[in-house]
């Protein structure tokens, strides 16, 4: 690409892995050449737009125990990935971890970060409850859709 020709279609391409994936800023560079697309703040999706990415999936009327047993995409309190990235239990390596498991939440808490790009995106908890399980590991890799918690 030519010092002074802008690429529109990454732009746009990018544009969408932006409203895919509820980012608010991405960055890319290749060799001499830098693009960094930041979402307005008016434009941003709020938090509810990115909880509305955090689903919480009904599950049939069981008792928890046999929910969290079965299959945990289906438990109602089950934190799902909304991005690709490194998830991380507290704000840096020195914190302490934004919950534990028998922690009290509400909703809208932040429960963990996920840096995608370079930028740290807070996971808020779609619902009030109790931590009764943390799926991931500090500090690895997860994927869109990936289970993350159990809140109940």
């Amino acid at each position: 690409m030519a010092k002074n020709e802008i690429d529109k279609e990454l732009i746009r391409e990018l544009a969408a892995l932006m409203d895919e994936t509820g980012l608010s800023e991405i960055e890319i560079e290749n060799d001499d050449d830098r693009l960094r697309l930041v979402r307005a703040t008016a434009a941003a999706a709020p938090a509810p737009a990115l909880s509305a990415a955090v689903i919480s999936v009904a599950a049939p009327t069981a008792p928890a125990s046999e929910a969290i047993d079965g299959d945990l995409a289906n438990h109602p309190g089950a934190l799902l990935s909304p991005i690709v990235g490194t998830a991380f239990h507290a704000p840096s390596p020195d914190d302490a971890p934004f919950v534990k498991v028998g922690d009290q939440v509400d909703a809208g808490q932040t429960l963990l970060v996920i840096e995608a790009m370079k930028t740290f995106n807070e996971i808020p908890s779609a619902r009030a409850g109790v931590v009764r399980q943390i799926l991931f590991e500090n500090a690895s890799p997860v994927e869109y859709g990936d289970i993350l918690m159990i809140i109940e």
